[in-house]
């Protein structure tokens, strides 16, 4: 594995995360997490509690073999009887607290997953479309859901035996109040050496974010409907079967070597913190035979070693837990402070539109992916009046999708400018432009819901319109399409759910237009909107279209010149630049690229 920069916590970092983690929990739920406190610390008083009435009982057992009596005799059930009750408010407490502690987790991974739903939903196109931003998004819906509930069980754990240890320091200090500095001085290389494991650990999964999406893209493509068919057809099974164990295997090497890393340090230190517990059993054990203690010290005072020997682990092994908590809670926080600003409107508040359609205008616009050196669009200039059908033709790469997304604000232009209406696209609102916009994309979407709301869904606000809903069937051509289903509009879509019915591509891509119908539009945009129809299927839609849009500006994408010369003009982009602009006739006339391209395409209908 390649190095990579470590990514560590100062101790100002670490404290600043235990803070944001109590937050979240109290805020998931309130009354469990007053629950829990309370909880916490009947149980940090219990150990201590439970070893000296357990000293009561040895001293008084003994008492009662040496000198028998009614009284000695009800003194041992009596001590015992308590014992009893301590254990079952322990039981009591102890599920009390496993409920309350799932309830937590249940309430706070809800709160989170809806937060980071939340904050995905202001994320732009780049970082859809970056790696770096994948692998923080991975990262942080891996482990991030539950570690804010990690870190504030570890702080607890934390309080908890601390108070624990505070009593049993009460208990210790007339016989070996020195044993207990012993047991923490053994404890402490462990503590250090699990904090370097956390961090390793940390480092290791951190850095795995890319291969591990790739492990994730390596089971969906032999999991998948969409996929199935050219696995089988290309017999891709057993190759991607072979990439997804090689690279699982790589994963289990990485996480074999650093589990064996933490036993062998466990082990040893283990050892160290063991030899501790015995030199202070020796010494205890020496004045109980010289008479010094009673057999009840004794007892008590082995029981609160050890006890006290794993509350200090416990205590330390929380430490360093909270460490490695913190760490991948880091990630979170590294999603929630993406800088997400970019769609903001340059004016406050932003500029305004009346009802249009208005003239657009592209004013020498060019624009550069990040992480790319070539221009996708370089130096275009174009205006479209108002209700003004435009097409775009051109070669894959040649632009026309940037355009579009330029258009629709999903990119600002690296150069020049967008305007509407005579007002840069900028300073207006992003929600307000777009809602302006209807469109069918070349990969739209084909929602595993009812075949209404896979209309409904162009205008959110009239997903449950059937009148608005059957008018825009009607305007795609899915109508036929929809009353051939089983129940019609009420049908449910797909093959991911029960009863859902699937349906054939050029049968979705009716559903995609009539939901770009359902918005009453000021542009309509269509990226390939008959590439899954038959030829009569296209002239209908084409027909409706014109009719629809009468009055509205559209720009169509399409390879078919059948379709592209219905437009008022023809804007032909090589290379993102814009080379020919013209109507069908007069771009025939020039003889240049397109006329080239459709003689080639006219030449294979003959």
């Amino acid at each position: 594995m390649a190095a990579r920069p470590e990514r560590k916590l100062t101790t100002r970092e670490l404290l600043q995360q235990l803070p944001r983690a109590l937050g979240l929990v109290w805020e998931a739920s309130r009354s469990n997490a007053l629950l829990l406190s309370g909880l916490t610390l009947v149980q940090a008083a219990l150990p201590a509690t439970m070893a000296w009435v357990g000293k009561l009982i040895i001293d008084a057992v003994v008492k009662a073999s040496t000198q028998p009596s009614e009284a000695a005799q009800a003194l041992v059930w009596r001590y015992v009887s308590w014992e009893l009750a301590l254990a079952l408010v322990a039981l009591l407490v102890g599920r009390f607290s496993g409920l309350s502690r799932e309830l937590l987790r249940v309430s706070l991974g809800n709160l989170l997953n809806e937060r980071i739903l939340e904050k995905s939903l202001t994320l732009e196109l780049r970082h859809y479309e970056d790696s770096e931003t994948y692998d923080i998004m991975q990262n942080a819906r891996r482990e991030a859901s539950s570690r804010p509930l990690a870190l504030a069980m570890d702080a607890v754990t934390v309080v908890r035996h601390l108070l624990t240890l505070s009593s049993f320091a009460v208990l210790l200090w007339s016989v070996a109040w020195w044993s207990g500095l012993v047991l923490l001085a053994a404890a402490v290389p462990s503590f250090l050496a699990e904090t370097k494991m956390s961090g390793e650990r940390f480092r290791l999964y951190s850095w795995r974010a890319p291969e591990g999406r790739k492990l994730n893209y390596l089971e969906w493509i032999l999991t998948r409907d969409s996929t199935v068919k050219e696995v089988k057809l290309f017999g891709l099974g057993p190759l991607i079967l072979g990439r997804y164990r090689a690279l699982f295997a790589k994963f289990l090497a990485e996480d074999r070597k650093l589990a064996l890393k933490r036993l062998l340090y466990g082990t040893l230190l283990g050892a160290v913190s063991l030899a501790a517990f015995y030199v202070c059993y020796l010494w205890v054990a020496g004045r109980a035979s010289a008479g010094a203690i009673t057999v009840g010290d004794l007892v008590l005072y082995l029981g609160v070693f050890r006890q006290g020997q794993a509350a200090f682990e416990a205590v330390l092994t929380a430490v360093a837990g909270s460490y490695e908590d913190a760490l991948f809670l880091s990630n979170l926080q590294r999603f929630f402070e993406l800088p997400t600003t970019a769609e903001a409107s340059r004016t406050v508040p932003p500029k305004t539109l009346g009802p249009g359609p208005h003239a657009l205008e592209f004013d020498h616009v060019s624009f550069k992916y990040q992480h790319r050196d070539d221009w996708a669009l370089r130096d275009v200039t174009l205006r479209l009046e108002p209700g003004e059908k435009l097409a775009l033709v051109g070669e894959n790469g040649a632009g026309k999708s940037t355009l579009i997304k330029l258009l629709l604000r999903l990119y600002e232009p690296t150069e020049g400018a967008i305007r509407y209406g005579g007002i840069d696209l900028r300073d207006l609102d992003a929600s307000d432009l777009r809602g302006r916009v209807g469109a069918v994309f070349q990969d739209f979407v084909r929602y595993q819901f009812s075949a209404a709301e896979n209309i409904g869904l162009g205008q959110p606000s009239k997903v449950e319109d059937r009148q608005a809903i059957e008018l825009a069937a009607d305007a795609g051509g899915a109508r036929a399409v929809i009353e051939a289903l089983p129940k019609q509009f009420d049908t449910m879509l797909g093959g991911w759910f029960e009863k859902g019915h699937e349906l054939s591509g050029g049968q979705w891509q009716k559903l995609a237009i009539s939901r770009a119908f359902m918005r009453d539009a000021e542009i309509l945009i269509l990226d390939e909107p008959t590439a899954s129809i038959d030829a009569e299927a296209e002239v209908a839609l084409f027909e409706r279209f014109r009719a629809l849009a009468k009055d509205r500006t559209a720009i169509i994408i399409s390879h078919r010149f059948s379709t592209v010369r219905m437009a008022d003009r023809i804007a032909v982009l090589e290379g993102g630049k814009l080379t020919e602009l013209g109507s069908h006739q007069s771009l025939v006339e020039m003889g240049g690229r397109y006329a080239k391209l459709f003689a080639l395409q006219a030449q294979g209908y003959r």
